[in-house]
Formats: C-alpha cells, sequence, structure tokens
C-alpha cells in the first residue's frame, strides 16, 4: 500500500504540469519542514522510483515479517528521525533552494535496522536476516558518503543512523533470542540469598574444644610399649 501511494504520487505528479519537489525536504528552511514527512513520496524520474521500489517492498516484508510487533514503530520512526536529521544538517545552498526528495533515507533506515536488530538481539534467525540484507543490499553503504554530488548521500546516512538508533532502542522489544538452563548456571554461593551465604556458625559449635585421644598398645615383639 505504501509503494502503491508513491506510484501515485509520481503518476500524478507526471500528468501534472507542475512538478512536485517542492515538497522535498529543503534544510533549515521553515517552508521545508513538511518535507520531513512527504519527501520520501517524491522522486525524479522513472530510474529513480523503480530503484527505491524494489529495495523497499523487499526490506519492508523482512521488517513487517520478522518484526510484526514492533514493526509500524520502528517504521514510523525511521522515517520522521531520518528526515528531521536531513532538514537539520542536510545540504543547501544560499543561491538556489536544494530539495532533498526520494525514498532512499527509509531504505537506508530499514536495511541498518535489520542488520543491527539481529546483531543486537543475538538471535540467530535474526542474525541470518542480517546476512541476507548485507549480502542484498551491503553496496549501497557506498551511498552514505559524498561520492556523488548529484546524490543526497546526507538523506542515506541520516537514514542510516536512524535505522540503528530505532534498531538499538527496541533491542529488547519484539523477537528474542531463547535462554537456555545452562546460561544462567552460577555457583551455589550466588544462588543463595546473601544472609545465608555469611551466616556465622552456631556459638555453641564455634566454642567447643576438639579433644584428640591417643591409644598406646604394646608391640609383641619388643618389650615395653
Amino acid at each position: 500500500m505504501f509503494l502503491c501511494v508513491i506510484w501515485a504520487v509520481f503518476l500524478i505528479e507526471q500528468q501534472s504540469r507542475h512538478g512536485f519537489a517542492k515538497w522535498g525536504v529543503l534544510p533549515r528552511d521553515p517552508k521545508g519542514l513538511p518535507g520531513i514527512v512527504t519527501s520520501v513520496f517524491i522522486h525524479g524520474g522513472l530510474d529513480h522510483i523503480v530503484s527505491n521500489s524494489w529495495p523497499l517492498m523487499v526490506l519492508g516484508m523482512l521488517l513487517f515479517f520478522f518484526y510484526k510487533k514492533i514493526a509500524k514503530q520502528a517504521f514510523i520512526w525511521i522515517w520522521l528521525i531520518s528526515g528531521l536529521w536531513l532538514w537539520i544538517g542536510g545540504r543547501n545552498n544560499p543561491d538556489y533552494p536544494v530539495y532533498h526528495i526520494g525514498a532512499s533515507t527509509l531504505i537506508y533506515g530499514l536495511a541498518t535496522f535489520l542488520f543491527f536488530s539481529g546483531i543486537f538481539r543475538r538471535h540467530l534467525s535474526l542474525m541470518v536476516v542480517s546476512a541476507l540484507v548485507v549480502f542484498l543490499y551491503g553496496s549501497i553503504m557506498w551511498g552514505i558518503f559524498p561520492l556523488k554530488t548529484e546524490i543526497s548521500w546526507e538523506g542515506h546516512l541520516f537514514g542510516s543512523l536512524a535505522g540503528l538508533l530505532v534498531a538499538f532502542n527496541y533491542r529488547k522489544e519484539g523477537p528474542q533470542r531463547k535462554i537456555y538452563a545452562w546460561e544462567n548456571e552460577e555457583d551455589d554461593t550466588d544462588i543463595l540469598p546473601e544472609e545465608e551465604q555469611h551466616q556465622p556458625l552456631p556459638e555453641d559449635d564455634a566454642s567447643k574444644d576438639i579433644k584428640i585421644n591417643y591409644i598406646y598398645k604394646k608391640d609383641p615383639f619388643k618389650g615395653g610399649i
């Protein structure tokens, strides 16, 4: 449904006489604040939206399949945090406005969330998902560096950081690995209550004298004792 909305907006823009780039994030300008929410729906062309659609669909399916309980919250927080950080720290130009558009902030956020969530939880199945994300989309991490000025590498960077932050925040919610009995084994002294660990001997027992009795017998082969 989310992808349908993105494509609907794109098709409407193609039929419109006016571009929708003004609904992107315009850093540090009050006019660009709505873009924190709307920028993910705006794309610069067919190649742009197609290249974002497949990763968004795959990563979104992984998120909602393996993290059902927290999927919606994680998705929304990644969306808003990455957009806000982009508005604060994104590139702009005093001579002409620089609008940041596209759903790539979400893609990078979802990728890092899925990767680090498995690592933080030390959950075998989720770590397999982490490895799968690296295998499929590990190369996109080059996009967080300013290698191509025409690409919003800031959006990629802030999306990745937002995914990491949300993964850390929700690390104790959602699916958790099983804790086996042997992992909780401790010394007996650690299991006993503190007052029992250091309980002194009764005073009567501690004060008793120890008596040693020696028994002497005659040696049958020698005289005397």
